[in-house]
């Protein structure tokens, strides 16, 4: 049971995760969570960095595409200036939201990578839906209310992986095994 929150690799940060590394791994496009992956909950603008990893993403070829439990209105409004596709309403941790993503952009499950902050929605989605997933760090420490509860239940999950050997107290800056 506990095995679907297991992820693929624990990165400490989107931003530790070079185009060069993504493609040794097979890896052709990024479907990644909003808050607290790409960008801070409470900072809808992103930062410097956020710009200069998107734009070596870019270059590199490899699509970026952000899919999140948030309303439309709230990820439109935060990946409008950085020019991102999204899918809203993802239903994480059902797999709803990768299925439409992987259809509306012609995606393959082998060549897809879901990136997410938290063990209940992102990563468990991603298992559920059989691709690939990094676990990074939230980029905040604070969380908006509704996460509050899955942060809960996550850290009572993390325990347990902690204890089968199955997640790291290490937060990694690359994809090596």
């Amino acid at each position: 049971m506990f095995s679907k929150f297991q992820p693929t690799w624990q990165v400490e940060s989107i931003y530790d995760l070079p185009p060069e590394e993504l493609r040794k791994k097979g890896i052709k496009v990024v479907l990644t969570d909003l808050d607290n992956t790409l960008i801070a909950w409470n900072n809808p603008d992103g930062t410097p960095q956020l710009r200069e990893w998107l734009q070596k993403m870019e270059e590199a070829k490899i699509p970026v595409v952000v899919v999140s439990n948030n309303s439309f209105k709230r990820v439109e409004r935060a990946v409008r200036s950085l020019g991102l596709p999204f899918v809203s309403r993802a239903m994480k941790p059902f797999a709803r939201g990768l299925k439409i993503a992987m259809k509306r952009y012609g995606l393959e499950k082998h060549e897809t990578v879901l990136v997410g902050d938290q063990l209940m929605t992102d990563v468990a989605s991603a298992n559920n839906f059989g691709i690939r997933c990094i676990l990074v760090k939230p980029l905040v420490k604070s969380d908006a209310w509704n996460t509050k509860i899955n942060r809960f239940l996550e850290n009572i999950v993390k325990k347990r992986l902690l204890k089968e050997n199955k997640l790291s107290t290490t937060w990694r800056h690359d994809l090596n095994d």
